[in-house]
């Protein structure tokens, strides 16, 4: 065989015939998903969704809206945080080009052309999106919806603590600490005012009263965003996202995201009828009023409230939500007589082995969901601006995570990452067999009963 060597540089084909171009093989991981999301009709019911928002006649055509929410889910199978990545390696990669339906010869979408897609869609759009995979999984039998674990993390928004501004005078923070330093300046002084290294070195040494508060800051580039403490100890903007899972099967059954300076326990009982809307329209009982799906609610002591559990109680709905510590006695005699039966029989039912074991499971189940998608699926950081923007973002990636599961089910990997994982493992145990039963047949130890003969030699 001889030498090959690169061509140079040259001027390619004008025209290309069309049976001389190569189709792209595919991956198994995307020809199996496709053939989910077929066998589902993903594409026809996409597009009678979205038709309302589209031109009927005037306009060139647009990127098929099956096609941008595939676009979207290859974010969290590729571990893409951002619109930019997810349009690059979708032209970059054959496998990609004919998960989405594009041929050699047609460019695929740009970032500019998904980000204009998701301000036309509405949020109303994507979570009609979440409920149809999610009902893909109930067809696959991955959703129960009776037991749910409700937890939140947060998630840093795209801005940054050192451009927050006063909200009553437009200030930033160098000209509100030079404003602080001038107050306590003498009346005496005829200088020019301090410089921004005096207010460096003055802001430093105002040690604990260094203090910021939503109410009186905010983020000029994405107001949504709030001061918080994030999860490694840090202050910074952000958003908090609160996930609704089937504690038997890993589905996420309603996915938000909010303000990051609300209360946990303040949203404990929206979640739980997100999560029972979510399993009806998934299991076909959006009619049925008389009984409910989700029935039981595990959550961490954040969400702990006498008034959330009384709420809960009066929905039906079962709460398993470990106390706060507090010292003293508690005191009912202001508080409505039903939040004094509903703390304490949430507390019999915690103090349980069944509680225990749930309080168990939702730390499984719930801190799994939040890493596929948020350290895996690449959103632990956002790029997005603005609560509506984001929380369509992170519908899509819930959906995705929802298909996951499906292909665990049906192939035994979730991303296509881990299907290259578990052919290798296969491997390894396929070879580490067969050399162990080699090295069991050449050893001649071993030997037949009734003949004194080697079993190498038989």
């Amino acid at each position: 065989m001889s030498l090959g060597k690169r061509p140079a540089d040259r001027q390619k084909k004008l025209w290309m015939p069309t049976h001389e171009m190569v189709d792209a093989p595919g991956h198994p991981f995307y020809r199996k998903l496709n053939e989910v999301l077929a066998r589902g009709e993903f594409d026809r019911r996409v597009e009678e969704l979205c038709e309302p928002y589209y031109a009927e006649k005037t306009g060139r055509p647009s990127v098929p809206p099956g096609v941008y929410f595939r676009m979207m889910m290859v974010g969290y199978f590729e571990g893409i945080d951002s619109q930019r990545g997810i349009a690059w390696r979708c032209a970059d990669s054959l496998s990609l080009r004919s998960f989405l339906g594009y041929p050699m010869d047609k460019k695929t979408p740009d970032h500019s052309s998904l980000t204009r897609i998701r301000k036309r869609l509405p949020l109303e759009v994507h979570q009609r999106v979440f409920q149809m995979v999610l009902s893909l999984a109930a067809e696959e039998g991955l959703l129960e919806g009776r037991t749910i674990g409700v937890d939140a993390t947060t998630l840093e928004a795209n801005a940054a603590m050192k451009s927050i501004v006063r909200k009553d005078t437009g200030e930033d923070w160098t000209a509100y600490v030079k404003s602080l330093m001038e107050a306590e300046e003498d009346d005496s002084d005829d200088g020019d005012g301090p410089t921004d290294e005096d207010a460096r070195r003055y802001d430093r040494k105002r040690g604990s009263s260094k203090k910021v508060s939503n109410e009186d800051w905010e983020s000029p580039s994405d107001p949504d965003a709030r001061i918080t403490k994030m999860k490694d100890g840090r202050t910074d903007l952000a958003y908090k996202a609160e996930h609704a899972v089937d504690l038997e099967t890993d589905a996420v059954v309603a996915a938000d995201v909010r303000y990051a300076d609300e209360g946990d326990a303040d949203n404990l009982l929206d979640a739980v009828k997100q999560a029972e809307e979510n399993a009806r329209e998934a299991q076909g009982d959006s009619d049925i009023e008389d009984s409910r799906i989700v029935k039981e609610a595990v959550a961490d002591k954040g969400y702990h409230k006498a008034e959330t559990l009384a709420d809960c109680r009066e929905e039906g709905v079962r709460t398993y939500i470990p106390e706060r510590n507090q010292n003293g006695r508690r005191r009912w005699t202001d508080k409505p007589p039903g939040w004094q039966q509903a703390f304490y029989r949430n507390r019999y039912r915690t103090r349980g082995e069944r509680g225990k074991r749930l309080q168990r499971k939702r730390s499984e189940r719930l801190e799994r969901s939040f890493a596929h998608l948020c350290e895996a699926g690449g959103l632990r950081r956002m790029w997005l601006r603005g609560l509506r923007e984001v929380k369509k973002r992170y519908l899509v990636q819930a959906a995705a995570h929802n298909l996951g599961l499906i292909m665990r089910k049906l192939c035994g990997a979730g991303t296509p990452r881990a299907l290259a994982g578990v052919g290798g493992m296969l491997r390894s145990v396929i070879s580490s067999v067969r050399s162990g039963w080699h090295r069991f047949i050449r050893d001649p130890r071993f030997t037949c009963p009734s003949k004194k003969v080697s079993i190498l030699s038989t």
